[in-house]
């Protein structure tokens, strides 16, 4: 179910990408939802990169990070308004298994947070596997608003930029890529789909092992 949602999402994203769009899909991603910012920026960047594309790769990277400190910002006020105790239930409930988070995941966040203060929302925008979640650990430590607002659009602008250089490259290859488009198109899909069906395999290992020590 899963996968089929990721595959309709990102067909229609193919197919109606603009600024609204970016923002829309950039802001899910730095939230709890599963969906790869590689998925959004690089394509975008390559239709930039083309004169006809009808896009800007400044303002690309731009609405990205206004994307990304909108989920930022939805993480952070339910984990500052709700508190550890209530974030963490939630961690456990089946719902969240739904979006690929558990206890550890919400964890390594917190641990990450402490380990590196609050330059980790800057730093754990870099880092896979954190940059969803550092905003929660942050909200629940009550971060100032302005240092967050500022270190979260600092290091989402920074991933952005790597990944919209990735599509410019791209689209320098133009001839090679037109090439094997077909190809490419559905070995980016295997790779989307086997990144999910990858954190669903591990979400559920750690579920029955967490079953199994009960």
């Amino acid at each position: 179910m899963l996968v089929e949602l990721f595959k309709t999402v990102t067909d229609w994203y193919m197919s109606h990408m603009n600024y609204g769009t970016i923002t829309l899909l950039m802001a899910v991603e730095s939230s709890f939802i599963p969906f790869p910012s590689e998925i959004v920026i690089p394509p975008a960047a390559w239709k930039a990169a083309d004169p006809a594309g009808g896009l800007n790769i400044y303002l690309v990277v731009v609405f990205s990070t206004i994307g990304c400190l909108i989920g930022a910002l939805f993480n952070y006020f339910i984990a500052y308004f709700l508190g550890r105790k209530i974030i963490y239930s939630l961690a456990e409930s089946k719902y969240a298994r739904f979006f690929l988070i558990n206890r550890e995941s919400v964890e390594k966040s917190e641990q990450y947070f402490v380990k590196h203060g609050r330059t980790s929302t800057l730093i754990g925008r870099l880092v896979p596997g954190v940059r969803q979640l550092i905003s929660i650990p942050a909200g629940l430590a009550k971060m100032n608003m302005r240092d967050f607002i500022i270190f979260t659009a600092i290091g989402s602008t920074i991933w952005n930029i790597c990944l919209a250089m990735l599509g410019y490259f791209f689209y320098s290859q133009k001839e090679l890529l037109d090439k094997y488009y077909k190809e490419l198109t559905y070995g980016l899909l295997i790779l989307g789909v086997l990144f999910i069906i990858y954190l669903v395999f591990k979400a559920r290992k750690k579920h029955i092992k967490k079953q199994e020590a009960k």
